[in-house]
């Protein structure tokens, strides 16, 4: 190694929304620190979204807990940038006995929010919160937000889907991990039939069958979902008029594209710090207020567990709808 060489390595694992989130610090100590080399480490399902970031020297994919270590103590990193923690990054470094940076998770405070409603947490977006575990190199917040390169034979040709969509269209991204963070498939289908724009679903494979419910009950809308993996999908999201997007991956991928983008948010509240990202300027937030029981989870669950599931049937749909008009204007 270069004496002068400084070797990062930045731990990952999961999932494609916080994956996004973590592009600003790999682009701050790539440009930032002189001589530096960056490596990423994540799980093999999440590699297609790095692997054309131009500011990641080696990317690595998770193996055998053992087999991974023997890869990474070949590379002898400088230091090691944690912007997971938990259980299994701790054990990674345990192992390596690298100097290494974490960033604050601050589960007790979400913990007080989801509990009993008391919000201790800072007024402060998650990325800014990484900026903290790079400090020590001098690597400053540049304002340039959220990367995302697309490889070029991901990139789509929106002809190729229809030419309908050649003079532009709305990508909705109707996926989510959890239930209780997306609209209801009826709820879509009625914000659909209210937009005249051109619209895109997009999803992966556990929403095929609820793409394949909007599209019969609203025939105008083309139905992605599962039919393109996350890269394609983020093609479809780059030359979009505008997103709308559940709390989820599709959010960030979006923000990264400097996308006007309508969230609708459900059991999960923007004070846990993850809302878009300098987004584009006509950028909204929909969450219904009012409700003592949100949030419920920081994550959320299969199904409402006050079996009312208001955080998402109560969305008014007509404004949503009117938002949409307005910012396409």
């Amino acid at each position: 190694m270069n004496i002068e060489e400084v070797k990062f390595l930045i731990i990952r694992f999961s999932s494609i929304g916080d994956i996004v989130l973590t592009t600003p610090i790999i682009r701050g100590l790539k440009q930032q620190v002189k001589n530096s080399t960056v490596h990423y480490l994540t799980k093999p399902e999440y590699a297609p979204i790095l692997s054309a970031n131009p500011y990641i020297d080696k990317l690595h994919t998770l193996k055998s807990f053992g087999e991974s270590i023997k890869e990474l103590r070949e590379e002898q990193f400088d230091y090691i940038i944690d912007l997971h923690k938990n259980l299994r990054t701790y054990r990674f470094k345990n192992k390596l006995r690298v100097l290494d940076f974490s960033f604050q998770k601050l589960n007790r405070e979400k913990w007080l929010l989801v509990n009993f409603k008391i919000n201790k947490l800072p007024e402060k977006h998650i990325v800014d919160r990484y900026y903290s575990t790079v400090h020590l190199f001098n690597v400053k917040k540049d304002n340039l937000g959220l990367d995302y390169f697309i490889p070029n034979e991901d990139k789509v040709n929106i002809s190729e889907i229809s030419t309908k969509l050649d003079k532009g269209f709305i990508a909705i991204g109707i996926g989510g991990h959890h239930n209780t963070k997306k609209l209801t498939a009826e709820k879509i289908v009625e914000l659909c039939k209210k937009i005249r724009y051109p619209v895109v679903l997009l999803g992966g494979n556990e929403d095929i069958e609820t793409g394949k419910f909007i599209k019969e009950n609203c025939p105008k809308v083309h139905n992605l979902c599962g039919k393109y993996n996350i890269n394609r999908s983020a093609s479809i999201v780059e030359q979009s008029k505008l997103v709308i997007t559940h709390d989820t991956g599709i959010m960030h991928i979006a923000a990264a594209f400097k996308k006007d983008i309508i969230s609708i948010w459900g059991n999960t509240v923007t004070d846990f710090g993850m809302y878009p990202y300098q987004p584009g300027n006509n950028s909204q937030i929909f969450e219904v207020g009012g409700l003592s029981c949100r949030p419920c989870s920081k994550l959320g669950y299969k199904k409402c567990p006050k079996k009312h599931f208001k955080c998402m049937e109560d969305q008014d749909i007509d404004k949503i709808a009117s938002a949409v008009k307005d910012i396409l204007k």
